[in-house]
């Protein structure tokens, strides 16, 4: 009987383990096959930069978060593996976007072109990651006053959640305005919906905090939609990509 409980003990702590390990890398395998796809055919047109510009909003409020209510590590290793690699999904995007150019337009930095309309239209990796830093350093100093105000560090961890629920939103509309998921990679949504699925169950099982089970439940949502496209755009093609692009092309 003793050594079929340590038996149980031993499989339950394997299993606790197997899942740490999967949210930590769960949420990066996604993006393998679309880094792989943009790589391969040049071409950034079927994939929306602002999802990255979600999970990185998302993942450092999540560490903000982190300081104020204490929640599991493997999630607070997970947001930091998350900013490295939407990091590395940035630069092959600059990079692409860059060679594509026919004719070389003059370089867009972060603190030379103020306009809303340079936003995230950067030509270079420096900028991102220059914007990531002043918002991470002014959301440290704010959390560093506020820690024991709760309501300010609850409210900071919904607007974490919230954010990383609507990841999939600029990727749907991006594929409702060209009515299209051509360049999209099908594997990096079905994926994000698998993933999706075990870490809110992963959330519910662990006891998280509310704001984790609400929000994985809309991200599932987004995820099934876009799912959806697929299907209802299954026929169509991005053919007129030079006007396409003139969405992120900036004077």
């Amino acid at each position: 009987m003793h050594m079929e409980t340590c038996e149980e003990i031993t499989l339950r702590n394997m299993a606790g383990w197997l899942a740490s390990a999967a949210m930590i890398f769960g949420g990066v395998i996604p993006f393998i096959p679309q880094y792989r796809q943009i790589k391969r055919n040049v071409d950034t047109e079927g994939f929306s930069l602002y999802v990255c510009l979600a999970l990185l909003i998302a993942n450092t409020l999540r560490i903000l978060f982190w300081f104020g209510h204490r929640f599991e590590i493997p999630l607070l290793i997970q947001s930091v593996l998350m900013i490295i690699t939407m990091f590395f999904m940035v630069k092959v995007c600059v990079d692409v976007r860059n060679q594509q150019q026919i004719t070389r337009q003059r370089d867009i930095v972060l603190f030379r072109d103020f306009h809303t309309k340079y936003f995230w239209k950067w030509t270079d990796l420096p900028s991102y990651i220059m914007f990531m830093a002043i918002f991470a350093l002014v959301g440290s100093v704010v959390m560093y006053f506020l820690v024991d105000v709760p309501i300010f560090v609850e409210t900071v961890g919904l607007l974490a959640l919230l954010t990383e629920a609507m990841l999939g939103l600029p990727q749907f509309i991006k594929n409702f305005k060209h009515k299209s998921t051509d360049g999209m990679s099908l594997a990096m949504v079905i994926m994000w919906t698998l993933g999706d699925t075990f870490k809110t169950c992963y959330f519910i099982k662990r006891d998280a905090p509310i704001q984790f089970e609400v929000c994985g439940a809309l991200q599932i949502c987004i995820d099934l939609a876009i799912l959806i496209q697929v299907y209802a755009y299954r026929d169509n093609v991005l053919l007129v990509r030079s006007d396409d692009r003139s969405d992120d092309r900036v004077d």
